[in-house]
C-alpha cells in the first residue's frame, strides 16, 4: 500500500514538471499570471497585470450548473474585501455537460438579472483539453487537484491567487464561497 502511495506521488510530481516543462517550451519561458491577457465578457482585451497587488479568486462558472446558486456566495465575498483589495474573476466555461451554452451576452445579464454579479466576468473559454485557455493550463500546472490531477473536474473550480500573483490554493466545486472567507483574510492582511 505505500509503495502505491509513493508511485501516485512520483508520478504526479514527474506529470507536474513535464506540463511545467511544456509550458515554458511553447511559451519561450515560464510565465507569471501577469504576463496573461483575457478578453472580458465584453470583448475587451485585458491584461492581467491590472489585478497586480489584490488579491485574486479565479473561477470558471456556469448558469445552468447545480452549483450556479454559488454566484450569490462569490457576489457576497467580492462586496464584501474588494475595497481591501480582492477581486474574482468570472470564466464561464460550457465543458462540463454544456451548462454554460449561451452567448457572452446572455450570460452577463443571467448573472446580473439573478444574481446581481457586479465582479469582472470574462469571455467563455475551455478549461481542460487541448483548446483549453493558456491561463487555465498555467493555473493547472502551479496547482493541481486532487491526487495531483491537473484537470478541472467541474464547474465552479476555485483558484485563490495572493497580492504577488503566486497560486495559494484551489478549491473543488463543492466548495462553497463563504467558506473562503479566512484563508481570504489571511491574505488580505
Amino acid at each position: 500500500m505505500r509503495s502505491l502511495k509513493f508511485l501516485v506521488l512520483f508520478l504526479s510530481l514527474v506529470a507536474l514538471l513535464l506540463n511545467m516543462n511544456l509550458i515554458a517550451s511553447s511559451q519561450g519561458k515560464i510565465q507569471t499570471l501577469y504576463d496573461f491577457k483575457v478578453k472580458t465578457i465584453d470583448g475587451v482585451e485585458t491584461p492581467l497585470s491590472a489585478y497586480k497587488g489584490k488579491v485574486i479568486l479565479i473561477v470558471n462558472v456556469a448558469s445552468k450548473c447545480g452549483f450556479t446558486p454559488q454566484y450569490k456566495g462569490l457576489e457576497e465575498l467580492y462586496k464584501k474585501y474588494k475595497d481591501r483589495g480582492f477581486v474574482i474573476l468570472g470564466f464561464p466555461c460550457n465543458q462540463f455537460g454544456k451548462q454554460e451554452p449561451g452567448t457572452n451576452d446572455e450570460i452577463k445579464q443571467f448573472c446580473s438579472v439573478n444574481y446581481g454579479v457586479t465582479f469582472p466576468m470574462f469571455d467563455k473559454i475551455d478549461v481542460n483539453g487541448d483548446d483549453a485557455h493558456p491561463l487555465y493550463k498555467y493555473l493547472k500546472a502551479q496547482k493541481s487537484g486532487l491526487l495531483g490531477t491537473e484537470s478541472i473536474k467541474w464547474n465552479f473550480t476555485k483558484f485563490l491567487i495572493d497580492r504577488n500573483g503566486k497560486v495559494i490554493d484551489r478549491y473543488a466545486s463543492m466548495t462553497k464561497p463563504e467558506s473562503l472567507a479566512a484563508d481570504i483574510e489571511e491574505l488580505l492582511k
